[in-house]
């Protein structure tokens, strides 16, 4: 590489030497960039102080200290971030307080200048995050030097150094990235030779382990390969796991197997009781992955996986991980074993419960597959039991037995479980309380009582449209479980009676016909009584249902964390209205309302009749959980990809309030008034003219698109941004979490099969630049049964794409589709667990429901069978596979992640799809 490069000096410019050498240092080559730099400069020597920084950071980096006080000599100018850390390290080496000191004191201002400066910007801690990093580095340096000197006096090095400095804890809270934690491990490793004591060959393994693990995680294959070998030193059991998991990625799976198996009898030989704690979790961990390999080759017989997954339960009985992975093989095989037999497969099922349970006990890793399917399961079969009871079938004896186990076991978990646990299922649970067996419910009861006990404000939202149900045994379920929250909790009864009161003012609120007249109602005049009840000295204390306080956090950190809090925001009580009630001018007539909170602020709400939000509700969690994903995954947190999310609170069957979410606008509205000020406006009456008959040809649509109705609506929407937006750095923001937020709903849209995107259902905030999506009706590709069906995958019509900018959707929106998608089929096992309980949902209609005496067709709890959940689920694991299908044919083999997004964006901005659509929808938008 040195002479290649040599050989094009007079042609090369400094700029491309700079690109080079950041590239080579940052993949560890770092004697190959001393050798570079070297050979450069004895051609061009007026280059040395633009590139001796690069021959110095590599110098440190390989704690070649004679090297480094070299570079640092021959060029006193240089003051880069390198060449600084360099002088301190050297400092430390030759002992020299003071000066180390000294340029301690210097760099760190040279370091908080940049940050100060991006400070006033936004996205600042993205911006600055790298000199948070440094100064992060300078911190640790700073603290080992103290270290050192005080084993200087003592002549010793500790083992427990690491403890002392406190180094994982403080790795653990970096950004998870590669940019982030590998300077930090490369200082650490250059600070650990300074003073080699007994441990240095242990502490400095552990850190080459650590950058081995982060590089494999970033796809930097050799650079996990090359740490793997400079860490071979240390003799870590830890090694083998690693370099195990780094074939993997790589694809080698079957060397993969053999250097875990080989690594377990060499490390832990079985005649060698283990005793060390962590040499345990060790084993554990590499049996763990021993059984998740063999089982992923699908190589072995599923006994020898079984054996191989309770094998390590037997080893680490408290492991999350170990019961969670043997509860997944047991479901997996539950089919197989029982030939898809209900009455085989109780055992199956508490044995899958036992481990689920077990595993939430000791952690909430994957609450999210977890909890839904444990309690699926349960509950499905309790059902089943039911029928073949009434049935009469000759094996329901046996089956009683094995639901009474399970019942058992669920009541075992509702003891060890925290409330904040099923909190996470907690629309789940209310879902099933009509369940048709006594002993089923009765362990329900308990759960939800617990549960309500523990967060009354939160889940007496959560359960207001059940207590307020049309179906009597819905409602009778539910004053059943308020009764047993309040028997184990006298004070709460005050409490419900009060929510009770306050949801029935709010349905008499939200049904008030109201005349086209007036375009506002009076609180004081009109809804005298709610406004009374909630000024009432002894009203009780009722949180104002924002999303903010309705969705629990998790504890960061493993293990069972029972007293974790899962609210710890700043909760805000109702204590009064506004007198203006606006009513909106859409078909329904919502009517926006004022809430005043107990911190004195006003919360708006949109009170809406007529109008069934319970698939809206459970939509808006399923956005929160990808919220959650988004927020855990690097690639999407430095883009800040997020879903916009508002509270949605049912409040019967067809009446619910919303949170508003103010300052946005809608598409529509936005582009007609954008048009109205050109004087190309065209009314919808005029519109109508165009609407085309059912017989008319492909060709004239295509022609009436392109030629008539494109033409006359050009793209303008970007003049929005222009206008909303008019300093240059909000422009840029906002275009860019403008791009992103619409990228993020496209790919999860378009998952979920979410059509009707139609001006009124997407929004645009006017602070921020980001999309908002509305009513979420129209799930599961119910877009393509309507009478003109819906062909595109998403909205991106033309004043969409150009309002991206020159390169359209090239850039920012394909690449946040692609890191949307990828992580979407990373987390597909979570989502789906969740997503198949919300297609399982009895207590949501999937179809328009029989109007008249035939309303409780379902049965007399109003549980409703979704007929199509099944084909629903399989459609929805083809696209997250990348499998396209087209009328419901399967098109080819599945696409790559880069491939699957480069379809559907051609798909969503194909003129021959979008003047297939119906014109109120505005494909010409």
């Amino acid at each position: 590489m040195t002479l290649g490069l040599t050989a094009f000096l007079p042609f090369l410019q400094i700029a491309h030497y700079h690109g080079v050498m950041k590239s080579m240092l940052g993949l560890g080559q770092l004697s190959t960039a001393i050798t570079q730099v070297n050979g450069v400069l004895a051609n061009r020597p007026q280059w040395k102080s633009d590139l001796n920084t690069y021959r110095v950071e590599a110098a440190w980096k390989l704690t070649q200290w004679d090297l480094l006080e070299d570079y640092l000599a021959s060029d006193q100018k240089s003051s880069t971030w390198s060449v600084r850390l360099g002088q301190m390290l050297l400092a430390a080496k030759k002992r020299n307080t003071e000066t180390f000191y000294e340029t301690l004191k210097i760099v760190r201002k040279e370091q908080v200048v940049p940050l100060s400066a991006a400070s006033f910007e936004c996205g600042t801690y993205q911006r600055g995050y790298e000199y948070i990093v440094r100064l992060h580095m300078l911190s640790e340096l700073e603290h080992a030097f103290t270290d050192l000197q005080k084993q200087w006096q003592k002549e010793a090095a500790s083992r427990d150094r690491e403890q002392t400095l406190n180094w994982q804890a403080r790795l653990e809270m970096t950004q998870n990235s590669f940019r982030a934690k590998e300077p930090i491990l490369a200082l650490r490793r250059a600070v650990l030779s300074l003073s080699k004591g007994q441990a240095y060959e242990e502490l400095v393994g552990e850190c080459w382990l650590q950058s081995a693990r982060v590089s494999r995680k970033a796809g930097h294959h050799q650079t996990a390969f090359n740490a793997l070998l400079n860490g071979e030193n240390s003799r870590l059991s830890e090694l083998f796991v690693e370099k195990a998991k780094w074939l993997w990625s790589k694809g080698d799976v079957h060397q993969a197997l053999l250097v875990l198996q080989k690594g377990v009898q060499q490390c832990f030989p079985e005649e060698q009781p283990l005793t060390d704690p962590k040499r345990i979790r060790i084993k554990g961990r590499a049996m763990l992955l021993v059984g998740r390999f063999m089982e992923e080759t699908a190589n072995f017989e599923s006994n020898a996986i079984m054996k191989a997954y309770k094998d390590v339960t037997a080893l680490l009985p408290e492991w999350e991980d170990g019961n969670f992975y043997l509860a997944k093989y047991y479901d997996k095989v539950m089919p197989m074993v029982t030939d898809n037999k209900l009455e085989k497969q109780g055992n199956m099922i508490r044995y899958i419960v036992t481990y689920f349970g077990k595993a939430l006990q000791f952690g909430n890793q994957y609450i999210y597959q977890a909890m839904p399917r444990m309690l699926s399961l349960w509950l499905d079969f309790g059902a089943k039991v039911y029928e073949w009871e009434k049935a009469g079938r000759a094996d329901r004896l046996q089956m009683r037995q094995d639901l009474a186990k399970i019942n058992a076991e669920m009541s075992e978990h509702t003891r060890n479980l925290s409330p904040y646990q099923f909190l996470t299922a907690f629309s789940q649970l209310i879902s099933r309380i009509c369940h048709s067996s006594d002993e089923v419910f009765a362990v329900l009861l308990d759960i939800v009582a617990k549960v309500f006990l523990a967060y009354p404000q939160q889940a007496m939202w959560m359960m207001t449209a059940v207590s307020k149900s049309s179906y009597p045994m819905r409602m009778n379920r539910c004053k059943e479980i308020l009764r047993k929250a309040t028997s184990l909790k006298g004070s709460l009864g005050k409490f419900i009676g009060d929510a009770a009161r306050l949801t029935e003012k709010l349905l008499e609120l939200s049904n008030k016909p109201v005349d086209g007249k007036s375009p506002t109602l009076s609180m004081s005049v009109h809804f005298k009584t709610l406004k009374r009840l909630v000024e009432e000295p002894t009203f009780s204390e009722i949180l104002i249902p924002l999303q903010s306080v309705l969705i629990p956090t998790l504890p960061s950190t493993g293990g069972a964390n029972p007293d974790h809090d899962a609210f710890p925001g700043h909760w805000v009580y109702l204590a009064g209205f506004d007198d203006t009630v606006e009513i909106l001018p859409s078909l329904q007539r919502p009517k926006k309302i004022s809430l005043k909170g107990s911190d004195g602020k006003f919360y708006t709400m949109m009170c809406k009749p007529k109008d069934d939000l319970r698939k809206d509700c459970r939509l808006m969690e399923f956005n929160c959980l990808i919220n959650k994903c988004l927020r855990k995954d690097a690639e999407s947190r430095r883009r800040e990809l997020h879903i916009r999310t508002y509270a949605v609170i049912p409040l019967n069957e067809e009446c619910g309030i919303i949170e508003w979410v103010n300052n946005t606008e809608g598409l529509r509205h936005i582009l007609t008034k954008l048009y109205k000020e050109k004087g190309i406006y065209i009314a919808g009456k005029d519109l109508r003219q165009y609407i085309l008959p059912k017989s008319a040809s492909f060709q004239d649509k295509l022609k009436l698109h392109r030629d008539v109705l494109c033409a006359r609506h050009p793209p303008v929407f970007h003049e929005w941004f222009l206008r909303t937006f008019p300093d240059p750095t909000s422009w840029y923001n906002s275009r860019s979490a403008y791009c992103r937020s619409t990228a993020v709903m496209s790919m999860v849209g378009y998952i979920l099969g979410l059509g009707d995107r139609h001006g009124e259902n997407i929004l645009f905030d006017s602070l921020t630049g980001e999309s908002v999506h509305v009513d979420f009706n129209c799930l599961f590709n119910k877009g393509e049964t309507f009478e003109v069906p819906e062909v595109v995958p998403f909205r991106l019509t033309h004043n969409m794409v150009h309002a991206m900018g020159p390169m359209g959707t090239e850039g920012l929106f394909r690449q946040a589709c692609e890191v949307t998608l990828r992580l979407m089929r990373d987390q597909r096992e979570p989502l789906m667990s969740v997503l198949k309980t919300f297609l399982h949902d009895p207590l949501v209609e999937w179809s328009k429901p029989v109007k008249g005496p035939h309303k409780t067709q379902a049965n007399e709890s109003g549980e409703i069978l979704n007929e199509k959940a099944k084909t629903h689920v399989l459609d929805i694991e083809q696209r997250l596979q990348g499998v396209i299908k087209s009328r419901n044919k399967v098109m080819g083999l599945p696409l790559s992640i880069e491939g699957h997004v480069h379809y559907l964006i051609q798909e969503a901005t194909d003129n021959k799809n979008l003047c297939q659509m119906y014109l109120g929808w505005g494909p010409y938008l």
